[in-house]
């Protein structure tokens, strides 16, 4: 295990996942990993979920993909949310929903921790936007370096004997007896106001991380969104990043 393609918030956006995956394998890339909530939002769910499975990478249990995969009561869910959700399980078999609802909400690979929102209480899906919200997250982390998502927004939460710091998305060499939090950003929905898909790439041997930006076709998943009938502040979004 050297390159390691680390995926997050997918979120059904088909067009730019295949772009991400053609990076990864212009970049060498030779495993992958998914800290969940590949459905969502966009307009693809089969089609993101197909491909997903057939790389056959772990893949964590997404806060989207716990919702799709069970019948809940969404009274109290903002109401286009609901109808997104509602919408995403009309678009999948019950295979594909089962294979969902069977997700892991965490994980451990080779030495790599995975969680889609924190260590935590990760039933939850809490959100980590600061150094103290991640250090209540490292105190459950057993491992030196653990991906994540759910915000939407890629960083580092670096743990040292002076304390949590957060540092900016960058390329970045992990350093020996510290513990890093990452979260790698969105594919199919970014909200750090770069609308341009976001992955990582993690080498295992040289112990680096890199953050790689990629445009693709936005109109193309916007034209799908309003086809759809979904809401249209999802198709606003992308272009901005919000």
């Amino acid at each position: 295990m050297a390159k390691i393609a680390i995926l997050g918030d997918i979120h059904a956006n088909l067009e730019a996942l295949n772009t991400v995956l053609d990076d990864c394998r212009a970049q060498g890339v030779e495993e992958f990993l998914c800290t969940g909530d590949v459905v969502g939002y966009n307009a693809n769910p089969h089609e993101c979920l197909d491909i997903i499975r057939a790389i056959g990478c772990p893949v964590m249990m997404g806060n989207h993909d716990y919702y799709v995969s069970r019948e809940m009561n969404l009274s109290d869910f903002n109401p286009h949310a609901a109808f997104v959700v509602e919408w995403t399980r009309a678009q999948l078999s019950e295979d594909e929903l089962a294979w969902l609802g069977a997700l892991p909400f965490q994980k451990t690979v080779k030495g790599i921790s995975m969680v889609h929102s924190t260590n935590d209480n990760p039933m939850t899906f809490g959100y980590v936007f600061d150094n103290l919200q991640a250090a209540a997250n490292f105190v459950n982390q057993k491992t030196p370096v653990c991906f994540h998502g759910h915000t939407h927004c890629p960083m580092i939460y670096e743990k040292s004997m002076q304390g949590v710091a957060r540092i900016d998305p960058q390329d970045f060499k992990l350093v020996a007896g510290r513990k890093y939090f990452i979260n790698v950003g969105s594919i199919g929905q970014p909200r750090d106001g770069d609308p341009r898909a976001t992955y990582v790439i993690y080498d295992s041997v040289q112990k680096t991380v890199v953050f790689r930006r990629l445009e693709y076709d936005i109109a193309a998943a916007q034209a799908k969104i309003r086809a759809a009938g979904l809401p249209e502040r999802l198709a606003a979004r992308l272009e901005v990043g919000q």
